[in-house]
């Protein structure tokens, strides 16, 4: 996930698997769902974009069976040693500014990517070029600024603290080149890329176990920032993170964006 200032969610620190855990937990389902939408099958070859965690690339794996190709990115592929194993193959690969790989793919999927990459517009431009005519593109991004508040029912000074330390940590994203509006454009960026029968839908989870492990690993790899900005102390957020422990909070994320969209069957321009 390539951006100037680097990715401020780092998949090399010790809470990013914990993160993907539960970003699977609350996302797979809803994903998987939008391909069986786009009729994945046997044999299609299929491109995961900034894949962070194994699971995505493991069912894709398993379903397009051994006549598919998966192939897997990520500017960071530390989590790869899981994902290569079950057959995925797995490069490094910056999808704001590299080139596509070698394809064409008959589904590109992307989740959680380009709301965080600079170069988004160049990043949307290479997913659509990686498509066979009449192949699949799913790109699916959070929309924090559709529904800001990590307690939409704030009724106390807990659930206030969470969503003051939320709209700090969305602070640090935007000083990273974060784009907390993309998701609700998602289909007209796709329809003005030149892709046909797009659709889009949005979930957004209100509370889940998986939301307050996700909370908790987001505040501790960010607490530093946090803390060095003044946009939080160290007693705050050792308060709130006792909250969350305590289960006193009903914690949601940001509504997840997927929209869907095939490249005409006619378009011949594929470089």
């Amino acid at each position: 996930m390539g951006q100037d200032k680097g990715y401020l969610l780092d998949n090399r620190q010790v809470e990013a698997g914990t993160r993907f855990e539960a970003l699977a937990a609350l996302f797979d389902a809803s994903t998987f769902r939008h391909f069986e939408t786009v009729g994945i099958d046997e044999g299609w070859r299929c491109w995961e974009v900034g894949a962070g965690g194994p699971s995505v690339a493991a069912w894709l794996r398993a379903r397009v069976g051994p006549r598919g190709r998966v192939l897997a990115t990520d500017i960071d592929v530390s989590w790869a040693e899981t994902a290569a194993t079950g057959g995925v193959e797995v490069v490094r690969h910056d999808v704001g500014r590299d080139a596509p790989p070698a394809g064409p793919f008959d589904l590109v999927h992307a989740r959680l990517v380009l709301v965080h990459v600079a170069e988004r517009d160049a990043a949307l431009r290479t997913l659509v070029q990686a498509l066979r005519p009449g192949g699949w593109l799913l790109v699916e991004d959070a929309d924090p600024a559709l529904q800001p508040l990590i307690c939409p029912d704030e009724h106390g000074p807990e659930q206030e603290l969470a969503n003051r330390l939320r709209t700090g940590f969305r602070r640090l994203l935007r000083q990273r080149g974060a784009d907390l509006s993309y998701g609700r454009r998602l289909p007209r960026l796709l329809r003005e890329a030149g892709l046909a029968d797009v659709e889009a839908d949005a979930y957004f989870p209100i509370t889940s176990p998986a939301c307050d492990v996700l909370e908790t690993a987001t505040v501790q790899q960010v607490r530093d920032e946090l803390v060095t900005e003044g946009l939080a102390t160290e007693e705050e957020i050792e308060r709130h993170l006792a909250n969350i422990a305590a289960g006193r909070l009903d914690l949601a994320t940001s509504p997840m964006i997927s929209a869907w969209g095939r490249r005409p069957v006619g378009d011949g321009s594929q470089p």
